[in-house]
């Protein structure tokens, strides 16, 4: 068996997408890739729980540690990820839009849930509700949610899987962002995980 690829997830708040992949490995979806990180921007995320819960190490790195300074803060991060060995990081909910300098250590390895079908509502300012009212708002049929990868453009970088779901009639923000988990992002970022995690493994034998 070849090693399994490293991986972190990065949260910010009560981690249902990390819980989801933590569901994936234990049911073998995820197969490829381990999570042996759980690295938080809060030190009071729920996700933090989820994460003893189910025997993976966790850390916080704060932006209020380094005082604003961007770099020192990235640097903090890459550190972090670097001593555990992470080789693809996963952001589930994570509210910090990453620098350069971290995303050109993690080129090509970093990955997102966005709760929305990109192109559509999505960029700087769309996350969690807003994008949801957003899609209410505009009188859209159809959302649902895209993983990716991230460059320097937010939500910009290539796509790796999408997943449509239908709006109804009665729909709020709220039972629409829970349809939009339940049905979407659950079911596509653990799969979205074992594809990537597959190929940085293949590439380490390559």
């Amino acid at each position: 068996m070849k090693d399994k690829t490293k991986i972190a997830v990065l949260v910010s708040g009560g981690g249902t997408n990390l819980q989801a992949l933590i569901d994936a490995e234990k049911s073998g979806i995820l197969k490829s890739g381990e999570i042996v990180l759980v690295l938080s921007s809060n030190l009071d995320a729920y996700a933090l729980e989820r994460a003893k819960k189910a025997g993976i190490p966790t850390a916080v790195v704060t932006k209020k540690q380094f005082g604003g300074d961007r770099e020192a803060y990235e640097n903090a991060m890459i550190k972090t990820l670097r001593d555990a060995g992470v080789e693809l990081v996963i952001l589930a909910g994570f509210m910090t839009i990453l620098g350069v300098r971290f995303i050109e250590a993690y080129r090509d390895r970093i990955i997102n849930v966005h709760p929305a079908l990109i192109p559509s509502f999505c960029g700087e300012g769309f996350y969690g509700l807003k994008v949801h009212e957003a899609a209410l708002s505009y009188g859209v049929k159809v959302t649902g949610a895209t993983v990716h990868f991230v460059n320097e453009i937010p939500d910009g970088g290539k796509i790796i899987a999408q997943k449509a779901v239908n709006i109804r009639k009665n729909d709020t923000p709220g039972t629409l962002q829970r349809r939009v988990m339940e049905q979407a992002e659950w079911k596509i970022l653990p799969r979205a995980a074992e594809l990537v995690s597959k190929q940085i493994q293949k590439n380490k034998t390559t």
